[in-house]
């Protein structure tokens, strides 16, 4: 009887269901006081319309976790940038404020920011974000299995965070805003320490490729000045 029992035990254990709340925290615990602080790269961004390239550009961007955030578009010198800083987002023109609006971009929070934050503030977070962190299955992504958060199963129309369950970062989301559904797929990782980033990301909205992203020239726990990221003195990147 006392064998029967220890097998039961441990088969429980083996066959435990992790929820949303049980991922994040994996999450949480292996990245926390380890995530970098800084990151830098250069991307080449693609841009679609009806599956077919509109235009390509290059943009420089600079992170600073938890929450700033800047990109400078094109030419360095012409101080064309956005600037994320907490709930807004400033938008400059040949290096002149053009105009503020809201800050809904989530994703320095997602591939990093949280790790930043308590436990509690970065669940918190994640709900008002719209994802359900009591709700969670597993697939598989290219043959990887993945944690889902924010749904019960494939059939579910909720936003989700698609995390790999080997690496426990982001590897994709699904968001419904305003009518239609966003998705992001991220791929094609580099290990910088203990951290990791993608270095390709391709975006679509209800089915249809939007953009496609290449990072290079990627560069962790870099020196960054803090000074590119306040919106009134603006200030070129070297």
């Amino acid at each position: 009887m006392k064998l029967l029992v220890t097998t039961l035990l441990v088969l429980a254990t083996a066959l435990k269901f992790n929820t949303g709340n049980d991922v994040i925290a994996k999450m949480h615990a292996r990245y926390t006081g380890k995530w970098m602080k800084s990151f830098s790269f250069t991307q080449t961004t693609e841009r679609y319309s009806n599956d077919s390239l509109v235009n390509t550009s290059t943009w420089y961007e600079h992170v600073i976790y938890p929450n700033k955030f800047r990109i400078d578009f094109g030419d360095k010198t012409t101080g064309n940038a956005a600037i994320f800083v907490n709930d807004s987002v400033y938008s400059f023109r040949n290096a002149k404020l053009a105009r503020v609006t809201a800050n809904d971009e989530d994703l320095t929070f997602l591939l990093g920011g949280m790790f930043f934050y308590s436990l509690d503030s970065a669940k918190a977070k994640l709900q008002r974000m719209g994802y359900d962190i009591h709700k969670s299955y597993e697939t598989s992504l290219n043959n990887k299995p993945e944690y889902v958060i924010g749904a019960n199963n494939a059939d579910e129309k909720a936003s989700q965070l698609w995390i790999d369950k080997e690496k426990l970062i982001l590897v994709k989301f699904i968001n419904f805003k305003g009518g239609e559904k966003e998705e992001g797929i991220a791929y094609d990782h580099k290990q910088f320490g203990n951290s990791w980033s993608e270095t390709s990301f391709d975006f679509y909205v209800n089915g249809k490729l939007i953009q496609k992203e290449k990072y290079y020239d990627c560069k962790a726990d870099v020196n960054i000045d803090p000074k590119i990221f306040d919106p009134y003195k603006f200030a070129l990147i070297p």
